[in-house]
């Protein structure tokens, strides 16, 4: 059985923004929806706020499941949720 793993967008609202593939493209994604504000995007790891970046996302959700990081700019936030299909 292959393990596919999928990437779930969602607003400040957590309104549904859109499913993806690729690691990548969520991230610019939610890069987008989150950057709005005066102030720069931060990736909300535990209770530290990093810089953002792809492979910081990446080492964020290596060997994990069901996780969700959170895009933080003033007013705006995006979340991304890591998860898996299943048949």
């Amino acid at each position: 059985m292959t393990n596919i793993y999928i990437y779930c967008l969602f607003d400040h609202d957590d309104n549904f923004k859109g499913v993806y593939s690729s690691l990548k493209a969520v991230h610019r994604d939610a890069l987008k929806l989150c950057n709005k504000g005066h102030q720069p995007v931060f990736i909300k790891v535990g209770a530290k706020y990093e810089k953002p970046s792809l492979t910081l996302l990446r080492n964020v959700f290596k060997g994990e499941l069901d996780i969700k990081v959170n895009y933080v700019c003033d007013r705006k936030t995006a979340k991304v949720l890591k998860t898996r299909l299943t048949e």
